[in-house]
């Protein structure tokens, strides 16, 4: 048994997930602050032999220096990662590592469509990766949290409101319409961004990821997968991929 570690340090949250080969034995969640102590344990309880880490951020070296001083085959991904697509974004040293795993793992499942990848998180990503396994980019808008904030910050006296409450199409009252334009103004966007990809992208296939994709998967209009462990299966094909046998 052969196992790996993925990590993905994601803008508000850490989670690491235990592969053996191909098939996801353990996931964990966390946050950045617990990053070293969580990680070390994961190490010490399965003993994996292979790692990656996948990073947003830019305060990461202290686990990377961590994972590496247990484990021989270890990887960052970067811009500059063997993938098995081709990466056809014009500034790939400014593509997050995030969107690129999520587009490994969207084409590897599923080779004989296009694939856009729609991650809901602090942003939103769209990712579109063609059935020639070749990643093209896509686009990035503000996550439903980010919304919420903004409308906030940006004016004097629209309060901060959270997802948690009424939610009504025809919002009652300044908290419900603002909480109503956040979150039915981005399950509009996604269902538009879909119907204006497929109209060009014959052969579609649409997958739904991300923090916050379980919230939205019952909001959208579009015929939509809805896969939460995409970017981990990324990571882990892409581990594979580039380290066949642990040193």
């Amino acid at each position: 048994m052969s196992l790996n570690l993925c990590i993905d340090w994601g803008n508000t949250s850490v989670k690491a997930a235990i592969f053996d080969n191909d098939v996801l034995q353990k996931q964990f969640a966390f946050p950045p602050s617990a990053a070293l102590e969580k990680v070390s344990s994961m190490m010490e309880a399965f003993g994996p032999v292979k790692a990656i880490l996948c990073s947003v951020v830019h305060n990461d070296d202290e686990l990377l220096h961590l994972v590496k001083s247990k484990i021989k085959s270890v990887i960052k991904l970067d811009a500059y990662t063997r993938t098995p697509i081709n990466n056809a974004y014009l500034s790939p040293e400014t593509l997050g590592p995030d969107r690129l795993a999520q587009a490994v793992a969207a084409h590897m499942h599923n080779p004989a469509r296009h694939n856009l990848v729609i991650s809901i998180g602090t942003c939103v990503t769209y990712n579109l990766v063609q059935k020639n396994k070749t990643f093209r980019g896509g686009a990035i808008s503000p996550g439903v949290h980010m919304r919420l904030k903004a409308m906030h910050a940006f004016t004097d006296k629209l309060p901060e409101v959270g997802l948690d409450g009424d939610l009504a199409l025809l919002g009652y009252d300044t908290e419900t319409c603002m909480r109503s334009g956040a979150v039915f103004g981005l399950a509009a966007e996604i269902d538009g961004m879909i119907n204006a990809y497929e109209s060009q992208y014959p052969d579609f296939n649409a997958i739904l990821t991300g923090g916050d994709a379980a919230y939205f998967a019952t909001k959208i209009k579009s015929k939509i997968f809805a896969d939460p462990d995409l970017l981990l299966k990324g990571l882990n094909l892409i581990l594979n991929y580039n380290v066949a046998f642990p040193r």
